[in-house]
């Protein structure tokens, strides 16, 4: 499994995980055992599956954990952990952030606002500070930007 949780990882305790079979369909799966591969993957052995070839239809499936164990897991500095924090533009509170997509250069938050869904950059340009305690992300978006979706 490869993830973003922030921090190395075996999973130590977790017991289950979900995966995503079908569109919103979120089917339980419980962990046998564990093995760290490297900072952002592990290796999890699922009970009832005992080839490569059965394990091999899991691969690329989406994961996912309970809201408590990922918060057992995930580092707290994890741009992941951001999910559910409010975006803030200059003082402006653009809402909630529903889903963190990292990729390489930049990571890319998705909110709804105006009744539209926006995805906003953050990069180290433009992110200004990230408040834990207040689940709050501070950044200067691009000027046009918000104009730019509300207009499409």
């Amino acid at each position: 499994m490869q993830h973003q949780l922030g921090k190395k990882t075996s999973l130590k305790g977790l017991d289950v995980i979900f995966l995503e079979e079908k569109k919103d369909e979120l089917i339980p799966y419980f962990i046998s055992a564990t093995k760290v591969k490297s900072g952002e993957e592990i290796f999890i052995k699922l009970e009832g599956i005992e080839s490569k070839e059965n394990a091999r239809k899991y691969l690329q499936k989406e994961v996912w954990l309970r809201e408590e164990d990922f918060a057992k897991y995930a580092s707290k500095s994890a741009p992941i952990s951001w999910v559910g924090f409010h975006l803030i533009d200059q003082d402006n509170d653009l809402g909630e952030i529903l889903e963190v997509i990292e990729q390489p250069q930049q990571i890319l938050c998705r909110i709804s606002w105006k009744e539209k869904e926006l995805l906003i950059p953050v990069t180290s340009v433009n992110l200004e500070k990230a408040d834990q305690k207040n689940k709050r992300i501070f950044v200067i978006i691009p000027e046009g930007l918000l104009d730019f979706y509300l207009e499409s």
